[in-house]
């Protein structure tokens, strides 16, 4: 059985946590490939200013350009709705037929992730692999909290907490800060070339 991994988020910008973190849950749970899902009208930040889709893409692209089986999909970022991650799994379940899904999310996420689109659609479609944003220990107990009330699978991925943010780079940009160790190189060069957040 295929097994397929999925890393969404707004990647505003991507950067090497959110790397480190896919390659961390690609080995740990012999993954296939992963996905990087740029989120192209994300429901949740509909009251906050977002770099163009276009952009966001593109440095995600570039990111993980020759990374083995890492891929960069602009499915999301081509529909002019709102983009639910229950609705992304069922077209992935659709375009991979008898492949199992892995979504990749951080403890922040798990934390609400009854508040979401269609949460029991969700997790039915696939396997959460879930990341620390505070501790293991903190996180285990979370899950086992959601695996009872939405009967969910859900997986720890063993990682070091990382404090890496993309508003905590967007800020250092803006005040022209150094961040070259925060984002791969292509990342940054594709930010000043295109004089993105402030530069």
């Amino acid at each position: 059985m295929r097994k397929i991994g999925l890393m969404g988020g707004t990647f505003d910008p991507v950067h090497n946590a959110h790397i480190a973190l896919a390659k961390y849950a690609k080995k740990q749970y012999n993954l296939e490939s992963v996905i990087f899902m740029t989120g192209g009208n994300p429901p949740h930040k509909r009251d906050k200013h977002i770099t163009d889709a276009k952009h966001r893409y593109e440095m995600t692209r570039l990111a993980i350009d020759g990374i083995d089986g890492f891929f960069a999909s602009d499915y999301e970022i081509k529909k002019p709705e709102y983009s639910y991650s229950a609705d992304t799994l069922k077209w992935l379940s659709d375009k991979y037929p008898g492949a199992r899904l892995y979504f990749i999310i951080g403890e922040d996420s798990l934390a609400y992730i009854d508040k979401w689109y269609h949460p029991a659609k969700l997790v039915s479609l696939c396997k959460l692999l879930v990341y620390p944003r505070d501790s293991i220990k903190t996180l285990e107990t979370m899950a086992d909290k959601v695996r009872k009330e939405l009967d969910a699978d859900i997986g720890i991925i063993d990682a070091p907490v990382m404090d890496i943010s993309s508003t905590d780079i967007r800020e250092r940009i803006g005040k022209d800060l150094d961040v070259s160790d925060m984002l791969p190189k292509p990342v940054l060069d594709y930010i000043k070339d295109k004089k993105l957040y402030g530069t």
